[in-house]
């Protein structure tokens, strides 16, 4: 329930100096007009039930108040109807699964890290279609386009090395999301890839897939995931245990970048978890899906609800007062 004009409700303040008043009168009421010397022989009399009637008529007439003042306010009832049209965009996501996302310079791991911050990705998304690609020395569609989010979740989460052979084939990758999303009639349709090394494998070369994007209409973000210089790699010892040793970086920021910008999209770097976390939310930024939104409004009054009963106690005060109490009298 709305109120369409709430400044009436001011004049409540008047109601505690209608009571104030009935209050006083039937006080002034109490003081007797005639004094006699012995009122023993008049305790047993039966009182008068009109008197009753002075608080009966005030009582109805400050409900009455009471209910013009709501009525007055004009109570309403709102209903309304929203129409969403909602021009989502179609994101294939294109991870690197190399033997090298086991580096620790992203925590836990670069691999676990992109998936963390990928989940995080697709929670912010509402209406747009989500798919999955993976690459090493092969790349593979794990999961089509798709709205059911918690399904592409789970199959990034149940992502890990050895699912192909190791390698880094960045231009196969990039050419299996755009051969998904040729297929797409979005409006606007995105890759995301992720690589944390350089093009070493595939019969595709990376430039050559960024072209066949471009060519589609196709945007491409691409994000280099490592630190500068080296970065810690474990490796496990049958003898000795788990032990580290540092391994070259090597991301071609160059290539990356023509990509990106040759596309429409843009190439970031991310040297730890938390700044691959802003760079998934800049391109969330960046990719908004268009949303029309029609709203219609249904309006009733329900003053009657308040106004009719108001009268109607008015009506009863009146004649309370006049035909039944006569409190005129009392």
């Amino acid at each position: 329930m709305i109120w369409a004009n709430p400044e009436w409700f001011w004049a409540l303040l008047v109601l505690p100096l209608i009571g104030g008043s009935q209050i006083w009168y039937y006080l002034k009421k109490r003081y007797a007009n005639l004094t006699f010397s012995d009122v023993d022989s008049m305790k047993n009399l039966p009182g008068n039930w009109r008197a009753h009637g002075l608080w009966a008529t005030s009582l109805l007439q400050l409900t009455s108040v009471l209910l013009i003042i709501l009525a007055l306010a004009r109570p309403q009832h709102e209903d309304v109807i929203v129409e969403r049209n909602v021009e989502g965009i179609d994101i294939m996501l294109v991870v690197d699964i190399s033997s090298s996302m086991l580096a620790e310079d992203l925590k836990p791991n670069r691999l676990e890290a992109v998936k963390e911050v990928a989940s995080g990705f697709i929670d912010q998304r509402e209406s747009d279609r989500i798919g999955l690609v993976i690459f090493a020395r092969e790349s593979f569609t794990v999961c089509p386009l798709t709205l059911d989010y918690p399904l592409v979740k789970s199959h990034i989460n149940k992502v890990d090395l050895g699912m192909v052979r190791d390698g880094t084939a960045i231009g196969m990758g990039l050419a299996t999301a755009v051969n998904r999303l040729n297929q797409s009639e979005a409006d606007s349709r995105v890759i995301i890839l992720l690589t944390d090394g350089e093009n070493n494998a595939g019969e595709i070369d990376p430039i050559t897939a960024g072209e066949l994007a471009e060519a589609h209409g196709i945007r491409v973000y691409t994000i280099g995931a490592s630190t500068e210089g080296t970065a810690p790699y474990p490796v496990d010892d049958p003898i000795f245990g788990r032990r580290y040793h540092n391994v070259r970086v090597d991301i071609d920021d160059e290539m990356m970048t023509q990509i990106a910008e040759r596309t429409g999209g843009s190439y970031f770097r991310a040297t730890d978890t938390e700044s691959l976390r802003q760079v998934y939310d800049e391109i969330s930024e960046m990719e908004t899906s268009e949303v029309e939104e029609l709203r219609y409004t249904d309006v009733k009054d329900l003053y009657p609800r308040f106004l009719f009963p108001g009268i109607l106690l008015i009506i009863l005060s009146v004649i309370g007062d006049k035909l039944i109490f006569r409190t005129d009298l009392v």
